[in-house]
């Protein structure tokens, strides 16, 4: 449960720097992730000529959402500190798991609401062309995606098929 909870909050922590690297990176400032950071659909924005007005309200919204969401994100990792301190054999132990596992859940429904809102703010910034250029990035992303997934699977096959007659 550890590793899945971790592997959550590390996407979510992911998904909010990379957003903040975005913003920070706009006007020439410092960019997190370098090559890696392009994967992210916020990161695509980078590509679609974006004026002045719009990248400062993109940092606003980023910004404002990312501090919007410091009290919860610091109240969830007080209570996780909380149960990590605690030992299986204490009384209470099994509450405050399923506890913070109520806490988890809220936290993440709550994460995805407000980036599918902040996304639909951003989106309603750009204009028609970049809308339209959007989506054939995303389409080109898409596409990028099945040819890895094709590769990975081709790689499988070939690995299987070499270790059956290495035998």
């Amino acid at each position: 449960m550890r590793k899945s909870l971790f592997l959550g909050l590390a996407l979510a922590s992911a998904m909010t720097l990379g957003t903040a690297a975005f913003a920070a990176g706009q006007d020439g400032g410092p960019r997190f992730g370098g090559h890696h950071g392009e994967h992210g659909g916020f990161m695509a924005m980078q590509k679609l000529n974006l004026t002045d007005a719009q990248k400062a309200s993109i940092h606003d919204l980023v910004k404002n959402s990312f501090s919007q969401n410091k009290p919860q994100r610091d109240a969830l990792r007080a209570q996780r500190q909380a149960f990590e301190s605690m030992t299986p054999d204490q009384v209470g132990y099994q509450a405050a798991a399923a506890k913070l596992a109520q806490a988890e859940a809220a936290a993440t429904q709550n994460r995805v609401q407000q980036q599918a809102q902040l996304k639909a703010q951003i989106y309603a910034l750009l204009t028609t062309q970049q809308k339209a250029q959007w989506a054939t990035l995303k389409q080109e992303r898409e596409q990028r995606r099945q040819q890895w997934e094709q590769f990975k699977a081709q790689q499988k096959a070939s690995a299987a098929s070499s270790s059956s007659s290495a035998q």
